[in-house]
């Protein structure tokens, strides 16, 4: 019962992530306009939210090992909360990002620890479930798209939205916070002192570049794919952020399919199809035919990457050379390093050449996933 009670709060938990993504995937051109920055330096203060989240991923790993995942999930789901409205209601550039820098560290350390906890549901459940977690995560960030799209139709502020987001998610802290969990830590981290960044190693390394390119592939759609229809489609600001919530449907259905579809087929046939059908997704997304083709190209990309990142959390958290906590981090050094990474590089080469061109870099990339993904059979 513990079990399965655990299992909805740490649902509700992916959910409330996932509503923040959605929420900053919608305000990003309003954001941008408010600081007057280009895009390449505009890229420089999503880089400062990536230097947070990539700070806090060895030093999650680490109290994960000696607190266990569930105690290091409540606290970061509530400094995310807070850190994250103080992104919304910060008033200069120069406070936007202190307030990013201490939001991307608390996001990255909810990030690993959740997966954590989730992993060992997983676990005691004896059935995957991983990839339901991240299909709620999906549906969080679909549903977060959408009310940012009605925020903005209502003329609501960036502090006004991003406020209201925090007091709707009050009820969930609570709930995480009451949920009962045994601790299973590793003090010792297995292998003794964990590093300052932990790089995985053999077939965890190359499972880590899967979650790599798939969290690539997710943050260019969730930071640029409205800016790419603004400026190089000429597309208007209210029906942009359509592509990312249509990116955010087929991720939710995949994913929440994805359990049973790993259990009957396995990971590796499931992950190297998964790379091709991305890649064919990029594809229409980057010929900009018309806006019918770019959103189909949005749902196909959505479908391809949704089972690959909970794939490589789950080869992580089963590693049997590193602890569970210095595993995790290690993935997610790769995969969600990439998430808040790429974008300003993606930003980069959009300001030399176009948005589209940072697209179609992503759509190459995918292609590298098929000879990737027989490091996702646990026991490599």
């Amino acid at each position: 019962m513990q079990a399965i009670a655990a299992r909805r709060v740490v649902s509700a938990v992916f959910f409330m992530c996932g509503t923040f993504i959605g929420l900053w995937a919608s305000r990003i051109p309003d954001i941008k306009t408010a600081t007057g920055l280009s895009e390449g330096w505009f890229g420089v203060l999503l880089l400062v939210l990536a230097l947070g989240a990539f700070t806090a991923f060895p030093i999650a790993g680490a109290f994960i090992d000696k607190k266990g995942p569930a105690a290091v999930t409540k606290a970061s789901a509530v400094a995310t909360v807070v850190t994250f409205t103080l992104v919304g209601v910060s008033p200069s550039v120069a406070l936007l990002a202190a307030a990013l820098f201490l939001a991307g560290f608390a996001f990255g350390s909810l990030d690993v620890s959740m997966n954590g906890w989730g992993a060992e549901v997983e676990t005691e459940l004896a059935k995957p479930v991983m990839s339901s977690f991240h299909g709620l995560f999906s549906l969080g960030a679909g549903a977060g798209a959408a009310a940012g799209g009605l925020a903005i139709r209502l003329d609501l502020s960036v502090a006004q939205h991003f406020c209201l987001w925090a007091v709707l998610s009050i009820p969930v802290l609570f709930w995480s916070l009451r949920q009962s969990w045994p601790q299973q830590s590793d003090p010792d981290g297995g292998q003794g002192k964990a590093p300052l960044f932990a790089i995985p190693r053999g077939a965890l390394l190359l499972a880590g570049l899967i979650a790599l390119v798939a969290a690539l592939g997710e943050a260019a759609v969730t930071d640029w794919a409205a800016l790419y229809q603004i400026t190089d489609l000429g597309y208007s600001e209210a029906i942009a952020p359509t592509a990312f919530t249509v990116f955010s449907i087929a991720m939710v259905i995949m994913r929440l399919a994805g359990d049973r579809i790993i259990a009957r087929y396995g990971p590796v046939p499931v992950a190297r199809a998964s790379g091709f059908v991305a890649f064919l997704g990029g594809l229409f997304l980057v010929s900009g035919w018309n806006i019918g083709v770019v959103w189909t190209g949005c749902f196909i990309m959505g479908i391809g990457y949704a089972v690959l990142f909970p794939l490589a959390m789950s080869r992580a958290a089963a590693d049997r050379q590193i602890s569970k906590g210095q595993a995790l981090a290690s993935v997610a050094t790769l995969g969600y390093g990439a998430f808040l990474f790429g974008p300003p590089i993606l930003g980069f080469i959009g300001q030399v050449f176009s948005l589209g061109a940072s697209f179609a870099v992503v759509a190459v990339l995918t292609l590298v996933i098929p000879f990737l993904a027989g490091s996702l059979k646990v026991g490599n």
